[in-house]
């Protein structure tokens, strides 16, 4: 136990261990860009002598017994098997009685019987990138020739259940699907998925010059999104509408990963998604060369907290930099978001998204903060019975029974 760390609280790290490098070449990507940050070392492979530097390190200034690993791209498998093999063995020699957990982060494309064997094997939950039904996913999933993704996707995810591997997906939300929310919902259901992470994409341009061409939260002075960022109009909509299908036929049996933290939040619970937590800071990204940043939308020259071949993970994550950037989520509200009555629910949603003024002209808001507050207040009966529920030691999954009766 590292007696340096001076809150007792999990301290997330996600590994990059392609950096930016993936086989995909996804019109939204916000990641792919950073290569140009690492212009004189095009490879972006992690070293072997940094992973283990990374896993001893990352082990070992944990202050609580269970310790995740996140691997995330990029795309992931573009390193060989025989590194995440090496990952494992690193982690048992330095795990010290910790238990230990591994997710990462896949396009899927490029799995196959051995890479399955091992996350099963090992236990490893793997997240699939899948935008929905093929339509949906082919609009902007493409691979570097052009080419869509979405037959090779569902054959990776085929293997994932062929050999049992947990899994769960992670689907953007953009301007084309988003209009489309019962075939997107139905789409997962028909495929199994029972764990869903929905994200919705939000981009500005600015022109950097070292080629870089998407806005850091603070860089430019307009709230232009990209032709493929949601509208909020469309992200409200499109929550309000699964929920209601949710809400009626799949609580307790599919899982909306932006639902389960809408509850947790209503019970005062701390979210399982950081965008809707009171603060953030606590889940940095470390880059394929050691370079630690404040979190893995921050991949900003500003938001670099050092590199681990200087400072350590706890100097750079327990930082007054990295404690400030975590703070000013909830400091730096404008009035509008502190006087709403969702705000213990939101929290003003992730700091990467507050480009947009108030009506009174006050910096700050949520770009999506109109579709926000119209899922919050469509649910807020439904969550106010579940959280009643919880309370009494029964299941929220009530609510179905509660609905057909009409006494909801």
């Amino acid at each position: 136990m590292n007696t340096f760390a001076p809150f007792a609280r999990p301290m997330y790290i996600m590994a990059k261990p392609v950096g930016s490098l993936c086989n995909l070449a996804c019109h939204y990507c916000y990641y792919l860009e950073k290569a140009k940050l690492y212009q004189d070392n095009p490879r972006q492979i992690m070293t072997d002598e940094l992973l283990e530097k990374f896993i001893k390190e990352y082990i070992e200034s944990q202050t609580m017994p269970q310790v995740l690993f996140t691997w995330h791209g990029g795309e992931t498998l573009m390193r060989p098997l025989d590194f995440y093999k090496k990952v494992v063995a690193l982690q048992r020699k330095y795990a010290g009685g910790r238990t230990i957990d591994n997710c990462i982060q896949t396009n899927g494309t490029l799995l196959t019987d051995d890479w399955c064997r091992f996350f099963h094997d090992n236990h490893w939950l793997v997240g699939v990138s899948i935008d929905g039904p093929q339509e949906f996913h082919d609009e902007y999933r493409k691979n570097k020739q052009g080419k869509p993704s979405f037959v090779k996707v569902m054959q990776g995810i085929n293997l994932l259940n062929k050999h049992q591997v947990e899994w769960n997906a992670l689907a953007v939300v953009n301007d084309f699907n988003a209009d489309y929310p019962l075939d997107f919902y139905h789409f997962f259901k028909e495929i199994g998925c029972r764990y869903i992470q929905f994200t919705p994409i939000v981009e500005r341009i600015f022109q950097h010059s070292d080629g870089r061409y998407l806005a850091s939260v603070e860089e430019g002075a307009t709230e232009t999104v990209t032709d493929f960022s949601v509208t909020p109009e469309q992200w409200g909509n499109f929550l309000c509408t699964i929920f209601d299908e949710w809400v009626r036929n799949d609580v307790g049996e599919y899982f909306i990963q932006l639902f389960d933290a809408t509850l947790a939040n209503w019970v005062g619970e701390q979210p399982g998604v950081c965008s809707l937590a009171k603060n953030c800071g606590h889940a940095g990204v470390i880059e394929f060369n050691g370079d630690v940043y404040a979190c893995d939308h921050f991949v900003f020259p500003q938001y670099k907290l050092g590199n681990i071949y200087s400072k350590s993970l706890v100097e750079m994550m327990y930082s007054e930099k990295q404690l400030q950037f975590g703070r000013d989520k909830s400091e730096k509200l404008p009035t509008q978001c502190k006087e709403c009555q969702y705000l213990f629910a939101c929290n003003g949603e992730c700091p990467k998204n507050r480009f947009c003024k108030t009506a009174s002209g006050e910096t700050g808001l949520n770009y999506l903060c109109k579709g926000y507050y119209q899922y919050f207040d469509h649910v807020a009966p439904y969550m106010d019975f579940m959280k009643k529920e919880l309370l009494a030691q029964r299941p929220p999954a009530n609510i179905m029974e509660a609905i057909r009766k009409g006494t909801l």
